[in-house]
């Protein structure tokens, strides 16, 4: 697994205790092992985003989380308590936002309120009514009309009237137009912001991590592959390219010679041999300028750096 990151952030949040732990976590289902050995620390006030293509096991894990499912093996803590020690008023302290939204659809947002507040001790009836009006949720309304993108608001909105230490999204913004996606993820940034709250963003599109995530982690067939802020993954992996005339398979530039370093994916492309590296921390890469006279340097972009690390792994 890719390491830490040295930013004095990150790392003065990791002073405190993580208010979420998941310490080899295994779970299976029948002969399918979903989460093999899956670990990761989030820290008091991140939006620790959790990143992995569909069927990583990012789901199963929020499932454990939430106490919905139980590990075969492994620890998991929240709020530095045993999970399993008290789960329902550990629940009253977290805020979910489900990739499916199941809401009574003959309910309307009034009626809803009615309904949950008395399972949350401080339930914000002010703050509920605001965020319904800066959603533009009409109250009176049964859910059952409401759109996939307005339902996903309406949970939101129920999440954060609790007064949450802990927020966890589940794939939140899946049948949003780019427009309420982007509306949907400043108000998570703002409001966890004003409230000190920590948030677990769980998702597969690399842009919304990128908008908001203080720190990342990826995780590739139940593990853990990276956990960390997001620059220094951004810069330990380059790409590089040569025109196949002039390559020759195992000649790598000089430049490339005793250094820390993984070939994380090569192969040709466009008349072109691509090699994709991935340096240790602390290893002085070539910069981007021509390492000769031949081979040059390949722009990527994070979706490129993400590819290229669950790929190898």
């Amino acid at each position: 697994m890719i390491g830490l990151s040295d930013n004095p952030s990150v790392v003065q949040s990791q002073s405190a205790s993580p208010v979420l732990r998941l310490n080899e976590v295994q779970k299976s289902f029948g002969t399918l092992k979903v989460l093999d050995g899956l670990s990761l620390d989030v820290y008091p006030g991140e939006v620790f985003g959790f990143l992995g293509r569909n069927g990583a096991g990012k789901s199963t894990a929020i499932r454990l989380l939430m106490g919905i499912t139980q590990a075969d093996a492994g620890q998991i803590s929240l709020f530095g308590q045993p999970l399993k020690s008290d789960l329902i008023r550990i629940r009253q302290k977290i805020g979910y936002v489900a990739q499916d939204q199941n809401m009574y659809p003959w309910m309307t947002p009034t009626v809803l309120s009615k309904f949950v507040r008395g399972f949350y001790p401080t339930w914000d009836e002010k703050r509920y009514q605001q965020l319904l009006a800066d959603f533009q949720l009409p109250l009176k309304r049964r859910i059952g009309t409401f759109s996939g993108g307005m339902k996903a608001k309406l949970a939101l909105t129920l999440a954060l009237s609790s007064r949450p230490q802990l927020l966890i999204l589940d794939e939140p913004t899946a049948g949003m137009d780019p427009v309420a996606r982007r509306e949907f993820l400043d108000l998570v940034r703002e409001q966890t912001m004003n409230d000190g709250a920590t948030t677990f963003f769980s998702t597969h599109l690399i842009d919304e991590i990128e908008a908001i995530a203080d720190r990342i982690a990826i995780v590739e067939s139940g593990k853990t592959v990276y956990d960390g802020a997001l620059d220094p993954l951004r810069e330990s992996i380059k790409s590089w390219s040569v025109p196949m005339s002039h390559f020759t398979p195992g000649d790598m530039p000089g430049e490339f010679v005793n250094r820390s370093l993984k070939i994380l994916k090569q192969g040709e492309r466009q008349g072109r041999w691509v090699v994709t590296l991935q340096f240790e921390q602390n290893t002085l890469i070539p910069n981007d300028r021509v390492l000769n006279e031949q081979w040059q340097h390949e722009p990527m972009s994070l979706e490129d750096v993400f590819i290229a690390v669950v790929a190898n792994n």
